[in-house]
């Protein structure tokens, strides 16, 4: 894999994939990695082909080590004075740090993570804006902030009490110590454990039977299911109507039930 770039970002047949590609430095997230992963949510955002999103990190040592503790968070305490044009534009532009970790940025295609390893801190945040997580055997889970004198602010002291248990999010949190594959597929917070070797084989499995699908139909599954989040009944009813609707009214919706009756493989346009 070249290590020209500290974010890759590829599509093929549908599947984007987005891969940090620091392994020297644990795949931490520096500013130019930051400002690279926005662009990549939008460009996604904005890709019609693109139905699936892939978020791996590069070698085996780590998914994602969190913000860069040397160029990231210095630049953004104050201690470090801007140097590069990406120094600039993390700290010009205030979305692009949400953007970066899916926070307040709606991004209805579905987004599969592949952790390859420790996913820490700015990385498991990340992660906890992906819908399906499959890790290797390796990866640990934690979110380590107070350790360092600082808190998680790309979504965890939201995300992390939905998503799993909230006595174990707080102790994660509070405590900063890390947990493993196991005690996260126990509380909910991932899907599956892989042997190393196949992480990437079962996320692109995944991948080509989500792209498969309808993709009106599953990027309505994928906003109202987050926009439902903490509403009430009545409310997330509502939600599901307007899903249903432009779902029906879609080409998509017609060509999947005469393709079962022509019993042919269905092909759907997203429109």
């Amino acid at each position: 894999m070249s290590n020209a770039l500290p974010l890759l970002y590829e599509k093929t047949d549908g599947v984007a994939v987005l891969t940090f590609n620091r392994p020297q430095a644990r795949n931490a997230i520096s500013p130019e990695v930051a400002c690279r992963l926005a662009d990549a949510f939008s460009d996604v955002a904005q890709d019609a082909a693109v139905r699936v999103v892939i978020l791996t990190g590069h070698g085996d040592k780590a998914f994602c080590s969190g913000g860069d503790l040397a160029l990231t968070l210095p630049l953004m305490t104050g201690a470090r004075q801007p140097q590069t044009p990406w120094d600039h534009r993390l700290l010009d532009d205030p979305s692009m740090m949400d953007r970066s970790a899916l926070r307040g940025f709606e991004l209805n295609k579905p987004i599969i993570a592949a952790i390859n390893g420790p996913c820490m801190a700015g990385g498991m945040e990340t992660v906890l804006a992906t819908d399906i997580r499959i890790a290797a055997e390796h990866a640990t889970f934690a979110l380590p902030e107070v350790r360092r004198g600082l808190i998680p602010f790309a979504g965890s002291l939201v995300r992390l009490p939905r998503q799993i248990p909230q006595c174990l999010a707080m102790e994660m949190l509070l405590t900063g110590e890390p947990i493993s594959a196991a005690q996260a597929l126990s509380a909910g917070m991932i899907n599956h454990i892989v042997p190393a070797p196949q992480l990437l084989d079962r996320a692109w499995e995944l991948a080509r039977r989500i792209a498969a699908n309808g993709p009106v139909a599953v990027q309505e599954v994928k906003r109202t299911v987050l926009a439902a989040s903490g509403v009430t009944l009545e409310e997330g009813y509502r939600m599901e109507d307007a899903a249903k609707a432009r779902v029906m009214a879609s080409d998509d919706a017609r060509e999947g039930p005469r393709a079962f009756m022509e019993k042919r493989a269905a092909v759907f346009r997203g429109v």
